[in-house]
């Protein structure tokens, strides 16, 4: 008999079948589950920086922006270009400030410039002053190196030159290059007097003599010397600038009050009252005036300026008197180029 047998009878219906069981799939450890993940507590967690937004150029504004929205702040180095252009500015306006507070001191006049005394005080305008160059190697009187105070540049270049408006005064017997003889100079003096200064300038150690004179429109002659002897201590025995000097047509002198008085305030009151007035570094000065009554018309003013080896000498005169301004400022002058 066969293994497949044949069923007879009424055919029966077929049971449907199951489901078949889908077959269980191989576990591996890949496709194992993943486990559930763990609670993270806040300290384990690392923030982490978010990346700067890249500079964007600046969008021109639409026309639907809010007006009310902030404007974008200008980059740094833009700042920084501002406020360097601010201070270049502010340095410029100084500069200019400083520029012209100069100019406006030495170009008006003097009444223009505050302190200053007013104008008609009488004072004289002089040229522009310099002291002569010095020879090669040799130091300025007042150096520190030369002790004596020796004045080495040429005597004539230290000369006060006149003033502007000024004529020349032929009573100063001075050649042409301002060299002026003994007796010519001892003319100054009373007749009496002459024979023992001029002993005294010969045993003294006298070198030169320059001088210069000139009288203004007013009427005022002045006279300016410079003897040169060859050390500071004949300056000093030299006794024909003091006020025991017997000059000629003057009776006596005494010490000039006007001068007196401004010494004693730093050489700032009204008759002493311009540039340069409180500067005497290194020069004896003696001021002297012709006491009254006077012997004639004219009053004599002295100046005597004893620096170094060098000897100043300031005399003036004028019917009436001397007025104290441009006396005061002619020996000044004559002491700066000395010093």
């Amino acid at each position: 008999m066969s293994s497949e047998q044949t069923t007879t009878g009424p055919e029966a219906e077929p049971t449907p079948p199951s489901e078949p069981t889908p077959a269980a799939e191989p576990v591996t450890e890949a496709a194992a589950p993943e486990p559930a993940p763990e609670a993270v507590t806040e300290a384990a967690v690392v923030p982490v920086p978010a990346p700067a937004p890249a500079a964007e150029p600046a969008a021109a504004p639409s026309s639907g922006a809010s007006p009310w929205a902030a404007p974008p702040a200008p980059p740094k180095d833009r700042r920084a270009l501002r406020a360097a252009l601010r201070w270049t500015a502010a340095v410029a306006v100084f500069a200019v400030v400083g520029a012209g507070v100069a100019y406006g001191i030495t170009v008006p006049e003097r009444t223009d410039v505050p302190g200053l005394s007013t104008e008609g005080d009488g004072r004289w305008t002089f040229p522009k002053l310099s002291q002569p160059a010095l020879p090669a190697g040799a130091p300025v009187p007042q150096g520190p190196d030369n002790k004596d105070g020796t004045h080495y540049a040429q005597l004539t270049g230290l000369l006060l030159p006149a003033p502007q408006g000024a004529k020349a005064d032929d009573a100063v017997k001075a050649d042409k290059d301002g060299a002026v003889p003994v007796d010519s100079f001892l003319e100054e003096y009373a007749p009496e007097a002459r024979e023992k200064l001029k002993t005294s300038l010969e045993w003294d150690g006298l070198r030169q003599i320059v001088g210069r004179g000139w009288t203004t429109p007013d009427g005022t002659r002045t006279h300016v010397y410079l003897l040169r002897f060859h050390s500071s201590g004949f300056v000093d025995a030299f006794k024909g600038c003091d006020a025991n000097a017997q000059l000629n047509g003057v009776s006596a002198l005494d010490l000039d009050d006007v001068w007196s008085k401004a010494k004693g305030t730093q050489m700032n009151s009204t008759a002493l009252d311009f540039p340069g007035a409180a500067y005497f570094d290194g020069t004896d000065l003696s001021v002297y005036q012709e006491m009254k009554p006077l012997t004639g018309e004219e009053q004599t003013k002295v100046g005597c300026l004893r620096t170094g080896d060098v000897l100043g000498m300031v005399i003036q005169s004028r019917k009436g008197d001397v007025a104290p301004v441009p006396f005061h400022q002619t020996v000044i002058l004559q002491s700066q180029l000395l010093g």
